[in-house]
């Protein structure tokens, strides 16, 4: 059994008699999705896939998931520099003139769906954020920005 002390390695995705496709590997079955890799996003970033997520996509936690606290502290970290504190776009950086125009929530027509898609893509001056926050986390921040926004309403 020489096999069994010096094994036979394969390169990924060489040819090999191993399996009936005639690959050294196996692709993942379709319609799964791999371990450690989120949920495919399927709205563009175009105009109309931000329109389409704004309509369409709403947030899929349930309210007993939803966490007011870990969206305040992910806000905090990643939102608060430049939107402030309240979502009046009077942030830190704002205030020091390094940032000018972000908007306050109140002032806009915004959506679970829209927040999402534009922590996924980022928008105008401001960059995506889908490396820093999971999928969860970006959930956790659009169900606190609307808490913002409908306390600014208030």
């Amino acid at each position: 059994m020489p096999n069994m002390y010096e094994p036979v390695s394969y390169e990924t995705y060489s040819t090999n008699n191993i399996y009936d496709n005639g690959m050294a590997s196996r692709l993942p079955v379709d319609g799964t999705i791999a371990r450690g890799h989120e949920f495919p996003y399927d709205y563009p970033n175009t105009i109309a896939g931000y329109e389409a997520a704004k309509a369409n996509l709403i947030n899929p936690l349930e309210l007993a998931v939803i966490d007011s606290k870990k969206g305040k502290a992910l806000y905090d970290i990643y939102c608060a520099s430049c939107h402030g504190s309240k979502g009046e776009g009077q942030g830190e950086l704002v205030k020091r003139e390094k940032f000018l125009g972000v908007p306050s929530y109140n002032d806009r027509d915004i959506t679970s769906g829209s927040i999402y898609h534009v922590i996924y893509y980022g928008k105008n001056a401001m960059g995506s954020h889908k490396n820093q926050l999971r999928e969860e986390e970006r959930w956790q921040v659009a169900a606190y920005v609307m808490k913002l926004k409908a306390d600014l309403e208030k």
